[in-house]
């Protein structure tokens, strides 16, 4: 009978436990945001040709409109006139699944596709605590 009361309170604490790592783990969820660095490549100009797509069909505009974007740009490397990194950042993982889920998923690797491009993929969890004070002293206002 011990052995049963005792397998039963570790049954319990067990469970308390997990609802208690559970809830943390949903509170850091609504707390942390990711950026994912997509940096598209191709030849002749169409890396370029794609983002000027991509921003002239209004698509661009659809993905910062979706709920959870908190940011979807595009910029050019000063050293690499084949490349376009798109910086695309999300309140959480739940809202870039659902912006996956859209039909300009499909879109977008239509145009990838029509533009031969190639993709390197960098992804990135927020730091809340914000900046250093060791590296303010490094940024000018």
């Amino acid at each position: 009978m011990r052995a049963i009361k005792a397998s039963l309170l570790l049954a319990a604490l067990i469970l308390l436990g997990t609802a208690k790592w559970l809830e943390k783990k949903e509170a850091e969820n609504k707390t942390m945001s990711l950026t994912v660095n997509i940096y598209y490549t191709g030849e002749n100009g169409n890396a370029r040709k794609f983002a000027e797509e991509m921003e002239a069909s209004g698509t661009a505009a659809k993905i910062r409109a979706e709920k959870g974007n908190l940011r979807y740009e595009y910029f050019y490397p000063a050293n690499d006139p084949e490349t376009v990194l798109l910086i695309d950042a999300w309140e959480n993982q739940a809202a870039i699944d659902a912006h996956h889920a859209t039909p300009m998923m499909k879109m977008i690797a239509e145009l990838r596709d029509k533009y031969d491009l190639h993709m390197t993929v960098e992804r990135y969890v927020s730091d809340k605590s914000g900046l250093p004070d060791s590296d303010k002293k490094f940024v000018r206002k």
